[in-house]
């Protein structure tokens, strides 16, 4: 059937998420070191890496759901340095406040804009994504009709979940869906999974220029200025 509607990944398939995550953990830790200075005192990045680790082990249901996760890091920066749990709430929420406010400051690639203009005239976009950001906050947000986060949904690509959603919300069937995203273990699985059709963003060997192959996805890319095209054929 004719393809109606497609999904997108969000980070590292739409934008470049490094920028904007360097961004937002540098403004969450000056807003630390201006209120709390001693939350992070002793603390080197290996150290925290190691904390968040730790927690994960200790409430594993918080891995899809990162942003409860980060205030409970939070919480937990505080509290160990004697901060009574009430205001390490209240800290923990002003300082993730500051990390979600430059979380959506993303660095768009090249042909997003574009591409996701072109394709808005022809089909229904949605977003699924197993992080935080809300695509509604960046400048593409206007081109999409709904947006899924893994933890509103309970669960985080490659299970179905998350697609099953997205399949009622655009009130399509599955083989008018396709998802497009970068991560082969998330996005390709998990739409496979779910009986979606996928496109695999995918960097190209630097030695020979190949794409690498996937029995799971319908196409492989590199760049999202050739989405158009691949969907066109999709489409024949």
């Amino acid at each position: 059937m004719m393809i109606r509607a497609i999904t997108f990944d969000l980070d590292d398939t739409l934008w470049d998420v490094r920028p904007a995550l360097i961004l937002a953990e540098q403004a969450q830790n000056d807003w630390l070191n201006r209120h709390y200075p001693t939350a992070l005192a002793g603390l080197d990045n290996e150290a925290l890496i190691a904390r968040k680790r730790q927690l994960l082990k200790d409430q594993p249901e918080l891995k899809h759901n990162i942003s409860v996760f980060r205030l409970r890091f939070l919480e937990q920066l505080l509290t160990r340095v004697g901060i009574p749990d009430k205001e390490a709430e209240q800290a923990a929420s002003a300082a993730f406040g500051e990390f979600i406010a430059r979380r959506h400051h993303v660095t768009l690639f090249d042909h997003a804009e574009p591409v996701l203009h072109k394709l808005a005239d022809q089909y229904l976009l949605g977003a699924l994504t197993n992080g935080n950001a809300d695509v509604f906050k960046t400048p593409l947000g206007r081109f999409f009709k709904f947006a899924l986060k893994a933890e509103d949904v309970g669960a985080a690509k490659p299970d179905p979940s998350m697609f099953d959603q997205a399949l009622a919300l655009a009130k399509v069937t599955s083989s008018q869906l396709i998802h497009v995203g970068d991560s082969h273990e998330h996005d390709i699985v998990g739409a496979h999974n779910a009986g979606i059709r996928s496109v695999w963003l995918a960097p190209a060997a630097p030695d020979t220029g190949a794409l690498p192959h996937s029995d799971k996805a319908s196409a492989v890319i590199s760049c999202l200025s050739e989405l158009p095209g691949v969907l066109a054929r999709l489409n024949d």
